[in-house]
């Protein structure tokens, strides 16, 4: 059902330029227009995180709802989870458009948005006025102009720290001036110190906080990443956002687009990432893989490369919402037929000996 209605109107949809086609994308399923997803689950694909049961490990990344206005309509187009945002204290517009681009040859897409949201009031009212269903995890920002950028987090922390299922401190946005040095060992270091403890004096008992990475790093970053996360401050981390690099092959006539790179092209290099951070880690911070996921066996390769869960955005750009539920019946057709019962048997799986 998904899929012909896919079919028949993804080709009017993307004949609108990128970012009206998302806005009207957004309408539909606030419209609730869009055909749900089979609700039940392969039992293989259960997972628990954080004490937090996900029904399977395939997420939504942020940056399709930045304003938290369809979480629950993605929940019933299959998502284990759903993140909303980049979502900063203040409401900004972003860079001046258009600053959104498909390139259809490579399956890929490039943005510089520029965290372009309604602020954290706005997200706020809406995610407390919806019934506590699925699981939900809210990506915080800081605004441009922005000196403090601990502040801009600390305050995200207290608006939206209670509406969430976990929380995410994005400083890997490679469209916000400067926020990709937050990523340095002692800038990074102080940053995670205040919004831990900001975090603990919102609430009693906090949802799990994470920290969204880019591929883009150094040796030495990641090293530093690794030591803050494996100091007990961070429940876990996103790997990866988008990438400033142009990977050799690109097709596209929008490939020299200044901004940040999804899709097919980044699947390598994130995963590779995924990879390093997951044996500096030593397997024991939970990973999110993101980056290039269009089918199971890229959903696989994460998993087996180090992700406990994974998300995708840009390939439903192409292949529509039943994208959500192919990758979830080929996903446990490998589980099964490497002879693990569960994700879990198979997370790390490349950096064991024999598997």
């Amino acid at each position: 059902m998904t899929y012909d209605y896919y079919r028949l109107i993804g080709p009017f949809v993307r004949r609108f330029e990128a970012e009206t086609a998302h806005a009207l994308t957004l309408r539909l399923l606030k419209a609730r227009l869009v055909p749900r997803q089979p609700a039940d689950d392969d039992r293989a694909l259960a997972c628990r995180l954080w004490g937090i049961f996900f029904s399977n490990p395939i997420g939504l990344a942020a940056g399709f709802d930045k304003n938290a206005e369809v979480p629950d309509a993605m929940l019933d187009q299959g998502f284990g989870f759903v993140e909303v945002g980049s979502v900063t204290p203040r409401p900004q517009p972003g860079n001046p458009r258009p600053r959104m681009f498909r390139l259809g040859e490579d399956e890929a897409v490039i943005n510089r948005m520029g965290f372009n949201n309604q602020g954290m009031d706005a997200a706020a009212a809406r995610l407390a006025r919806r019934p506590r269903r699925g699981v939900v995890g809210v990506n915080l920002g800081k605004n441009k102009d922005t000196e403090d950028a601990a502040a801009d987090y600390e305050k995200g922390v207290a608006a939206l720290a209670a509406h969430a299922d976990y929380l995410v401190v994005n400083v890997s946005s490679p469209n916000t001036p400067g926020l990709r040095a937050l990523q340095g060992r002692e800038q990074l270091d102080a940053l995670v110190g205040r919004v831990r403890s900001a975090l603990e004096a919102a609430m009693p008992d906090p949802p799990p906080l994470l920290l969204k990475i880019a591929p883009d790093l150094t040796d030495e970053d990641e090293r530093d990443i690794a030591a803050i996360a494996l100091d007990g401050r961070l429940d876990g981390l996103i790997v990866t956002n988008t990438t400033i690099t142009r990977p050799a092959g690109l097709k596209s006539p929008h490939r020299g687009e200044t901004g940040g790179l999804s899709g097919k092209p980044l699947f390598a290099l994130a995963t590779d990432v995924l990879r390093r951070i997951y044996a500096l880690t030593e397997g024991r911070v939970p990973l999110i893989g993101v980056g290039g996921i269009a089918s199971g066996r890229d959903a696989y390769d994460k998993i087996r490369a180090g992700a406990s869960l994974v998300q995708l955005y840009s390939a439903l750009v192409y292949q529509g919402p039943g994208l959500v539920t192919r990758i979830k019946k080929e996903l446990g057709a490998l589980l099964r037929a490497d002879g693990f019962a569960n994700v879990a048997e198979a997370v790390g799986a490349d950096h064991r000996k024999g598997q």
